[in-house]
Order: C-alpha cells, then sequence, then structure tokens
C-alpha cells in the first residue's frame, strides 16, 4: 500500500513543510496553545523544537475542541533549520507524548498556508449504540444505550446541506463573525453498533458538529420528528435545540487542498472504520466560487484575505476565525 515509505533520510527538506498529525484529545483541551491547560499545539510545538534546536511554530488546518481528535490534522511550518524528512519524523515522534504523532512531512510551495488555502474539512462521530457500555471503545465513541434509527438522523440531516445560517447550531461562545458555512454533505450510516454521522464543510463553527449531531440523536431516538433540524435551521436560536454531544466521538479526518500541492493520500480514519475503505480527498467538492478562490484562479473576483488579520470575506461567503469543531 502508498503508504508504506520509507523515509528519506540524506536530503535536508527546504522552504516550507507541511505535516500531518495525528492525535488523541482526551488529554488535551483542545488543538490552541493554552497558558492554564495542555494542548497539542503546545506538544507537537515543543517537540519539533527540540529537533531544530530552534524554536519552531506550526499554524494548523482547523483547531479542534477539548477532547476531540484528529487522524488527519494539517499543520505547516517554515523550519529555522534544515532536517531530513526521516529527522524530522523521527525526531519529533520521539519528543512527543504517545497520544499524539507525526505521519509525513513534505515540502510544498510557500504560498500552502494550511488554514488559508483549506477547500473542504471533513470530521466523522463515531457514536456505540449498544445496551451495555464502552470499554475498548470508550476514549473514542460516544455511547448511546437507546436504540437509534439511523435512516430517520440520515433524512433529518439532508435539510443542512447547502450554505445556511447555522446560528442554532454554534456555541455561545463562538467568535466567527459570521454564522454562515457552507455544508459539503452529512451521511448518517450503521455498520452494526456503529453509527458514524460523516460531515464535511468549508468551515464550522464553534461547536457546530457536536450541536448537530446532538439534534440527530434526538431524532434517532423518537424525541423528534424527521423534519427537527429544519426547523432548527429556521429558528437560529441555539437556546432552543437539543444538548450538544460529546467530544469523545468526534474525529477530524480530512482536510482537502488543491491538488498541486500534491499531499500524501491516507486511509480515512478514525481506524474503527478502516474496513469503510474510504481514503483522504476522494470526495468530489461542490461547484463554489470560494475554491477558484483558495486555488488562486484568475476571474475570481472575491477579496484576497490578508493573513495576517484573518480572512475578510463578506456576506454569504464569509469565512471565520480559524474553524473549530
Amino acid at each position: 500500500m502508498s503508504f508504506f515509505v520509507r523515509l528519506n533520510e540524506r536530503t535536508p527538506l527546504v522552504g516550507r513543510l507541511a505535516m500531518g498529525v495525528e492525535y488523541d484529545g482526551s488529554g488535551y483541551c483542545g488543538w490552541q496553545r493554552l497558558k492554564h491547560a495542555p494542548s497539542v499545539q503546545a506538544a507537537l510545538e515543543t517537540a519539533l523544537s527540540q529537533v531544530s534546536g530552534d524554536t519552531v511554530k506550526v499554524h494548523c488546518s482547523g483547531r479542534t475542541d477539548s477532547g476531540v481528535h484528529a487522524t488527519r490534522q494539517i499543520v505547516h511550518l517554515d523550519p529555522p533549520v534544515k532536517r531530513s524528512e526521516k529527522a524530522w519524523v523521527f525526531g519529533a515522534n520521539t519528543n512527543l507524548p504517545r497520544d499524539i504523532a507525526v505521519r509525513w512531512i513534505r515540502e510544498v510551495p510557500d504560498d500552502f498556508h494550511a488554514r488559508f488555502k483549506a477547500l473542504a474539512r471533513r470530521y466523522r462521530y463515531v457514536i456505540l449504540n449498544q445496551p451495555g457500555r464502552p470499554v475498548l471503545e470508550r476514549a473514542n465513541a460516544t455511547w448511546c444505550r437507546e436504540p437509534l434509527d439511523d435512516k430517520a438522523m440520515h433524512a433529518a440531516a439532508q435539510a443542512l446541506i447547502g450554505e445556511q445560517d447555522f446560528s442554532s447550531f454554534r456555541a455561545a461562545g463562538c467568535q466567527s463573525k459570521t454564522p454562515w458555512r457552507h455544508l459539503h454533505f452529512i451521511e448518517v450510516h450503521r455498520h452494526g453498533p456503529l453509527v458514524v454521522v460523516d460531515v464535511q464543510a468549508n468551515a464550522f463553527l464553534h461547536h457546530m458538529i457536536r450541536n448537530i449531531v446532538g439534534a440527530l440523536v434526538a431524532v434517532g431516538r423518537g424525541e423528534q420528528g424527521v423534519g427537527y433540524l429544519a426547523e432548527l435551521l429556521a429558528l437560529k436560536d441555539r437556546k432552543l435545540a437539543s444538548a450538544t454531544a460529546p467530544g469523545c466521538g468526534l474525529h477530524f479526518v480530512d482536510c482537502v487542498y488543491d491538488s498541486r500541492f500534491d499531499l500524501p493520500r491516507e486511509p480515512l480514519g478514525p481506524n474503527l472504520l478502516a474496513f469503510l475503505g474510504e481514503w483522504t480527498g476522494e470526495r468530489e467538492l461542490p461547484d463554489n466560487p470560494r475554491f477558484a478562490y483558495r486555488r488562486g484562479q484568475p476571474g475570481c473576483d472575491l477579496p484576497r484575505c490578508d493573513q495576517s488579520q484573518g480572512e475578510a470575506l463578506t456576506g454569504k461567503l464569509a469565512l471565520s476565525r480559524e474553524p473549530l469543531a
């Protein structure tokens, strides 16, 4: 399989680098570096700084919230020194805790930016639907003891597809300037005891996916009808929606970029769902002018984003600050 490759240990990597990172978020208060609590970013930057012998700062494709996992978090860095592919990967993993790992590293063009060049972000929410509490899956799936109707959940979720105002599904403390997001697809499928919510969008509001899943579980239990999510969407009021689903079931599984960046393809995570056989980047993106803008194609009249101040797009095409799940 193509992900079994020998890491180059002779040729130093130069210029900007992109890196694929996997982590179990159970022991961290999210991705972003914090002064008062452990974060994935702090652990990764500390490990990379030890490899380089100098301070290393990384930029991620999207911040994940407390307790949320990732199998394909993409970061980029401008290293202060040159090291080989093997030195970066092995060196980082030697200095990282066991719940974080660097999977690969690649040279990328100078205009690559893990956050601003991302075309789509994809998550999978895993629910273990069985009477007894889980043991082996307890840290990476949410347990629901009542039977769930996955077909009703899937039907209810289809009302969310498209570019819409997701005010009913954003956390009270969400810092985004706009509640508009473009949701590309959302699917709910059962695989034995596993009920999986698979969702992709241009970006997500704070707690957006977990709030959607909370509403879908209400539908799956029969507490609400199939039209429940459409009703919540129209209300534009988070206070009238269902409870937020726990973070432990949420996995950041893919971030899509233009093919010219040639990032490695991998089996889509988490490994609980490896039997599905899907690989990263296989889904087609919907037709949207944002993709031409992010690819830098001519003829796109969207304003250029200022990376030092965040993205300054307005109206329905407005993009948030770094996306949260």
